[in-house]
């Protein structure tokens, strides 16, 4: 998850008690390299826009050196790895990545909290904690912890422990957290004494639920980053971040008569179900072999789905267990989000082992059409070392303020920005914590950005150390 991409936009609308991405399927690139916008950006992208200036002002300096925000608004640490303490008495874990925010008892907000750690233990200062009877794999390090935020006061404690490369993972309609492993080491392999690449589901109340952790492995066994529940049909979509080859995308569809609720996954037979990886074809029904070769936003492919011969993957990895005709490709599949009725799925980039090479796409599908929309593609950022342009969307999350908040996970400096319902981007926040040298400055990732269930607090970590953050501020309605 490390290197460039950049500036993501969709329309949004509220509606109900969600935000749903709506409006036309045209997409648009706001940043001065992209390869393509749609007509109703090009004003935005070329600063001529005679509304009000979206967002909140520059970002001002921290004197901490942690977090720049704009005047008004403020941040506080919630964990720190090495230096905030479990209930239990040991370290933060450190690696933050992939959060989820959930309404706890009593007024609290619940975070479940992946840390991507992978390995041996051996290999990390402060790996997850192993209590007694939520240890997968006993050699990991990595896993999820749970942090519970009532004002000031913050309690945090072991979801699970034992996993493998804990990265985005994904929230389900039930109120719990799908854990995904990015690794595909097996037992032996690693140091590991068990296998490894699975989705693991995790309760952010019931910590008796989360007892003898059991990975649903009719999701399949592969390097495992995103997960998104479609509400209607039941279907979870998975993506792959994986290369040589490429990773795939993936379907699961339920076994007939499953009904989905909290800790039902983990009671499936390693076979239920049914994984797909999916096949795409132009309008013209020819075969398109990998997702870098649309070079134009508003493109459409229709979808079909294959079947996984061997999703435990016993000896071929599954995206190696098909021919290139057989599937669509694509590098660094990453973070996904369900709204609008269909999955919004992010390419990351693509380099010299695609077709084409950008920094980005962010793709729509709809599964009532059985399409794939590319809604953002984003050319080849030349200087990331430079302030100012947006690098990297990974992570992201519907603002209830409209638009999306995006955390950056590209080269050079790291950013959080918003995106406007017409595609103009604005800065939150900077990383300031320089992990490198003077003369070599390196800034961390920002993952796990989601907002408290209120709306009031905008929760994102630094990945490296590992620094969940808290901000709060004069948030508003953000105008298009």
């Amino acid at each position: 998850m490390s290197l460039t991409r950049r500036d993501f936009a969709r329309t949004s609308a509220l509606t109900g008690a969600g935000i749903a991405l709506a409006g036309s399927v045209g997409a648009l690139a706001t940043a001065p390299n992209a390869l393509a916008a749609t007509d109703g950006a090009t004003a935005a992208a070329r600063g001529q826009d005679d509304g009000p200036e979206a967002g909140y002002g520059p970002l001002l300096p921290d004197p901490d050196g942690i977090l720049a925000l704009p005047a008004g608004f403020s941040y506080r640490i919630v964990t720190y790895s090495g230096r905030t303490r479990l209930e239990s008495g040991e370290f933060t874990p450190s690696n933050h990545d992939g959060t989820a925010a959930f309404a706890g008892p009593r007024g609290t907000t619940l975070l479940v909290n992946n840390h991507e750690l992978g390995g041996p233990r051996a290999d990390w200062d402060h790996p997850v904690p192993t209590p007694e009877g939520l240890v997968y794999d006993p050699a990991a390090a990595g896993g999820c912890t749970v942090v519970e935020v009532r004002g000031d006061q913050v309690a945090e404690w072991v979801g699970i422990a034992g996993t493998s490369t804990n990265c985005a993972g994904g929230r389900t309609p039930w109120g719990t957290w799908l854990t995904c492993e990015e690794t595909e080491d097996k037992a032996g392999q690693n140091g590991m004494t068990k296998d490894h690449g699975y989705v693991f589901e995790v309760d952010p109340e019931d910590r008796r639920a989360n007892r003898d952790p059991r990975p649903v492995k009719a999701l399949g066994r592969y390097a495992h980053e995103a997960v998104v529940v479609d509400p209607k049909r039941g279907h979870l979509y998975l993506t792959e971040d994986a290369s040589g080859p490429n990773g795939l995308l993936y379907r699961w569809t339920p076994p007939h008569g499953f009904r989905h609720g909290r800790g039902r996954l983990r009671t499936l037979a390693d076979d239920a179900g049914v994984l797909e990886a999916f096949r795409c074809f132009d309008s013209r029904g020819r075969f398109v072999d990998d997702l870098s070769r649309a070079t134009r936003t508003g493109t459409v492919y229709g979808v079909d789905w294959v079947a996984v011969p061997d999703r435990d993957a016993r000896r071929v990895s599954v995206r190696k267990q098909f021919t290139d005709g057989q599937v669509t490709r694509a590098r660094k599949l990453e973070g996904m989000w369900w709204a609008d009725g269909g999955a919004y799925i992010v390419s990351s980039y693509a380099r010299e082992e695609s077709p084409v090479q950008h920094d980005g796409q962010v793709w729509f599908y709809d599964p009532s059409r059985r399409t794939l929309t590319l809604q953002v593609l984003l050319g080849v950022n030349r200087d990331p070392e430079k302030d100012g342009a947006f690098d990297g969307p990974d992570n992201i999350t519907v603002s209830p303020y409209g638009g999306l908040i995006i955390a950056e996970d590209g080269e050079g400096v790291q950013h959080l920005f918003g995106a406007t319902e017409s595609g103009r981007t604005y800065p939150i926040a900077r990383n300031e914590l320089n992990i490198g040298t003077e003369e070599e400055p390196e800034y961390s990732e920002f993952t796990g950005v989601t907002f408290s269930p209120d709306g009031r607090t905008l929760y994102a970590n630094i990945q490296e150390p590992g620094i969940m953050l808290a901000i709060t501020g004069p948030w508003k309605r953000q105008r298009r």
